[in-house]
């Protein structure tokens, strides 16, 4: 059968999502513990890989496999052979159609900003920090240009591996919480790093160090050397794929509300 897990890791300790030689990853080391459970060699497919130092709030993978369990007992049973920063939050058996990337609509990533004249301390790695007041109309204007389909080649590594750059951006949301900033982003696909490069233009813009409309200059550009320099991985999130209701799947997590 094949069964579709959602997970939640902080991601301050592993290289990334993606397998690695290290065995340092979040993959890795949810393999070991699902193959550890199952008794037999299991590997995933993740909805959305993340960089090293990123979060990961509902990341889904699925698997195949012939050892029938209950929905609890993969949950629980695997979670006892993961690091405490590592746990999976549900499991669900879905049909063999179901892919966990191909099958998504839509993915989300969350940025938490601690605006602090003094660095973050408690809550290091799981915020980013700007010392400077942000102007959130500014950010807002500036967000607004990067909304819809376009070309985002501006904020491209040049390590992506991504066939096109063309993606389509439904949205970007900017709030904010006492010291603390949001930034919510929900396109069909990201590039490698976009989510960084926008914060690092957006945060420039915030700051005031750039009008509102250097942003549309960065986006026609389509130049990553015309972008401000790539934002820390520290405070971003993968929110989660979108998939659409036929899958009968959960949207999020109890680690989503526990954002600033």
């Amino acid at each position: 059968m094949r069964l579709a897990l959602g997970i939640s890791y902080n991601g301050q300790a592993y290289e990334g999502w993606q397998s690695q030689l290290s065995g340092r990853t979040v993959q890795d080391n949810l393999e070991r513990a699902l193959t550890a459970f199952a008794a037999q060699r299991i590997s995933t497919v993740c909805a959305g890989r993340t960089d090293a130092g990123v979060h990961g709030l509902m990341q889904v993978v699925h698997f195949d496999t012939d050892l029938q369990r209950e929905e609890f007992s993969w949950t629980r049973g695997t979670n006892r052979f993961l690091p405490a920063d590592i746990a999976v939050q549900w499991a669900r058996p879905v049909p063999d159609s179901f892919h966990s990337r191909a099958s998504a609509l839509a993915r989300r990533y969350s940025y938490v900003v601690l605006e602090s004249p003094v660095r973050p301390s408690v809550d290091a790695g799981r915020v980013g920090w700007v010392f400077r007041p942000l102007d959130i109309d500014a950010m807002r204007e500036a967000a607004a240009a990067l909304v819809g389909k376009h070309d985002y080649t501006s904020f491209r590594a040049s390590a992506c591996q991504a066939l096109s750059p063309v993606k389509t951006m439904a949205r970007i949301d900017i709030s904010r919480r006492g010291a603390y900033w949001r930034f919510d982003f929900e396109a069909d696909a990201f590039l490698h790093h976009m989510i960084r490069n926008i914060m690092g233009c957006m945060l420039v813009i915030g700051q005031g160090l750039k009008p509102a409309g250097w942003m549309q200059e960065v986006l026609q550009a389509r130049d990553r050397d015309a972008a401000a320099p790539t934002f820390s991985p520290d405070g971003l999130y993968f929110v989660g794929p979108v998939y659409g209701p036929e899958w009968n799947l959960p949207q999020r997590t109890p680690a989503y509300d526990g954002l600033p």
